[in-house]
Formats: C-alpha cells, sequence, structure tokens
C-alpha cells in the first residue's frame, strides 16, 4: 500500500513548530485507516491547527452540483471555523489568513482539467503569495494515474473550469500541479510538497490499495473517475450525464435517443478500453429527472488502453448528428460564468465545439491540437515528483 502526504508530513524535514496552521480538506481527506485529516494534524499538532477551508461541494462533500454554494461554519467535531471557498468567495481574504501562518492542502482530486479543487488551490497560492503565508501541499494519488489526453484550454475559454493551459487528463497528482501553477504562472508563493511513498504514475487508484472516499457527491468510487475526464462534457449539454442515479458519469442518455443508430455511427471510430452496453435508466433528480432516458452505461474493460476523452466527444458527436432538432447545450449560468457556452468552457475550446459541429473526425480533432499537447508535456516534466 502506498503512504499519502498526510501519512509522511510527520516524518518529513518540514518544521511546522510553533506555527498556526490551516487546512483545506474535505469528508474524503483521510489516511489509508480512514481517519480525517484534522484529526491526524490535532494529534500531531495540537492546537496550533486554528481553522479549516472547504471547497466546491462543501466541508462533507454534501452539495450536489454547481453553484450551490456553501456558508462558513463551525466544524461539529472540533469546534475549528470553516471557510467556505465555495461561496461568497472562491478566493482566500486577507481576513481567512489572519487565522494563520501555514496552510496545508490535503484535497483528493480526480485528474481532470474542468474539476474545481485544483482552481481552489492555485486561488490559495495566490493568497498565500500577496499575504506572506506558506502553503505544504500533502500529496495524493491522481487516481486515473499519469496517462495525459485531450486539447490545450484557450485563454478565451478561461473560467472556474479552466484556469491554465492544460489538457482534460492532465496526469499529474496535486503537488506536481502547485509546482507547475506556481512557478509557469508566476504565483510565486513559498511552496513546499510532502510526497506520496509507493506511488507510481502508472498506477490507478485501484492499485494502490488505499480506500476511496467521494471527494464529491457524484464521484462515489474510482470507476467514475475514469470515465470523468470524457463524461463531465455532458454537463453542457440538454443529455444527463446520470446525476440523480448511482451511476453518475458512468450512465449517459436522453429520452430523444436510440440504441442502434449511435451505435452504427460510433463504428467509424476506434474506441479501445470499453463496452457500451444499452439500458434505459431514470434519473431521480437532475436532467430528465422521472423520465425514461435512452443511453449507455459505459463500461472500461482496459483502463490501460482507454481514452475517456475520445470516447465521449466520438458519442457527443454521433448524437450531435442524429438528433440534430433534439439535441441542444446548456445555456448559462454555468460555474458562475453568466455570457458564454458551459460547452465551450469545459472542452476549453471553441474551435473544437465547431470541429465536432462540422463533422471533423475526432482523430482528426487529435492530431490538430498534439502539438499544442507535446509542448504542455515538456513544460511539466520538470514538476513531475514520481517514477514508474
Amino acid at each position: 500500500m502506498i503512504t499519502v502526504g498526510l501519512e509522511n508530513l510527520a516524518g518529513s524535514d518540514i518544521q511546522l513548530t510553533g506555527k498556526r496552521l490551516g487546512l483545506l480538506c474535505n469528508q474524503a481527506s483521510t489516511d489509508h485507516n480512514l481517519r480525517h485529516s484534522r484529526d491526524v494534524l490535532l494529534k500531531l499538532y495540537g492546537d496550533q491547527l486554528t481553522c479549516l477551508f472547504s471547497p466546491q461541494h462543501g466541508f462533507f462533500s454534501e452539495k450536489q452540483d454547481n453553484m450551490i454554494e456553501s456558508d462558513h461554519c463551525k466544524d461539529p467535531m472540533t469546534g475549528l471555523p470553516v471557510f467556505s471557498l465555495y461561496g461568497e468567495a472562491r478566493k482566500p481574504s486577507a481576513a481567512m489568513f489572519e487565522h494563520l501562518d501555514v496552510l496545508l492542502i490535503d484535497i483528493v482530486d480526480v485528474g481532470t482539467r474542468v474539476y474545481t479543487f485544483l482552481y481552489t488551490m492555485a486561488y490559495c497560492l495566490e493568497a498565500a503569495a500577496e499575504h506572506g503565508k506558506q502553503v505544504i501541499v500533502l500529496d495524493r494519488p491522481n487516481p486515473v494515474g499519469g496517462a495525459v489526453e485531450g486539447n490545450i484550454l484557450q485563454q478565451d475559454c478561461s473560467s472556474f473550469v479552466g484556469l491554465y493551459p492544460i489538457p482534460m487528463r492532465h496526469g499529474m497528482t496535486f503537488g506536481e500541479l502547485a509546482l507547475f501553477i506556481n512557478r509557469e504562472f508566476k504565483i510565486g508563493a513559498d511552496l513546499q510538497v510532502v510526497v506520496m511513498q509507493g506511488w507510481k504514475p502508472s498506477m490507478l487508484f485501484r492499485d494502490t490499495g488505499f480506500p476511496w472516499v467521494a471527494p464529491s457527491p457524484n464521484m462515489p468510487t474510482p470507476e467514475t473517475a475514469l470515465v470523468y475526464p470524457g463524461q463531465v462534457i455532458w454537463e453542457g449539454t440538454n443529455c444527463s450525464e446520470g446525476r440523480g442515479t448511482t451511476l453518475p458519469f458512468e450512465l449517459v442518455g436522453a429520452p430523444f435517443w436510440e440504441h442502434e443508430p449511435i451505435i452504427e455511427r460510433l463504428s467509424a471510430t476506434e474506441l479501445p478500453g470499453c463496452y457500451f452496453r444499452p439500458l434505459v435508466f431514470q434519473p431521480t433528480s437532475g436532467k430528465w429527472a422521472e423520465q425514461a432516458c435512452v443511453g449507455f452505461q459505459i463500461h472500461v474493460t482496459d483502463a490501460a488502453t482507454f481514452l475517456p476523452y475520445r470516447t465521449t466527444l466520438a458519442l457527443l458527436q454521433a448524437v450531435m448528428g442524429i438528433y440534430p432538432e433534439e439535441f441542444s447545450y446548456k445555456e448559462p449560468p454555468y460555474e458562475y460564468e453568466f455570457e458564454r457556452l458551459p460547452m465551450d468552457l469545459i472542452l476549453g475550446d471553441t474551435a473544437l465545439r465547431k470541429g465536432l459541429e462540422n463533422g471533423v473526425s475526432v482523430t482528426d480533432l487529435e492530431h490538430a491540437w498534439q502539438p499544442e499537447l507535446n509542448r504542455f508535456l515538456l513544460q511539466r516534466k520538470p514538476y513531475l515528483l514520481y517514477e514508474n
């Protein structure tokens, strides 16, 4: 079994004696015995731990969807103040940072550009640089491993689901991302990373032996995380991404879909490592609530070859082409953007959306973005902390 940064902090050379500590975390921030990181830190440092911070979905990951805000509160277990970074503000204020000298970040990420925890961390780095505070990232696995896939975000699509020019599946851990963002985008925070032991980029989460705790309400299993880098795209459409079912993101569909035409259209694209199992599902909430949706469960049969982004782009293009009258994009707002099309924010490139609409093959679109992706791979290389 691996050990995560939280478990390696006490044995590291980081000196925290006499320093007031804040902790950015949520319910998934545990050690291998499922002890929460705040409890681990209280045992190590006692009343040096002065406050907690929570990302999107709340401290207990109880908020279901985007733009459902969390209020500041008190942690019922410890009485510590919990400052919400997904409420009236998404960046820590000077008043919040008056409580601490060092901010510890211990968050479960899912390896996807649009997962907002990444940008909460980035805003914390910015605030730390502005207010002269130190940041220590307690590193954790990227549950979908070190593979990289997708187009690079374009600046005109920048938002809280994409602040930096990185691909949809970035292949980095939270610690690596922090180092990358802090230097490449000239934030300049006083930053250290407590690394994992035993983790390799070739590992998926099930390989780690570490217990999975859902970091957000619709990320119940590591298998959800495997499909998420593609299936999150459906949030920008009128098709159900499986919210309101027990298999969010693994299920996808809509009342106007039909199995056979979609399967026939998908046969034109090589989609390795997965199987589209036809089914009908009925969400209890969200899009098409209480209505029968014709669709598929995406079963990952070989995670090593599975390409989640390519797979969903191909399915999206098939649906757009077969059902031009019924299919539509979600209208704003989306993640605090009130004018731009949510699909553009999710895809990160309006040219990609237009290419899909115009019938450009997904493999041709991949070839078009490959030069930028290659530059990203070189750019990130100095910040990688782990080897296979």
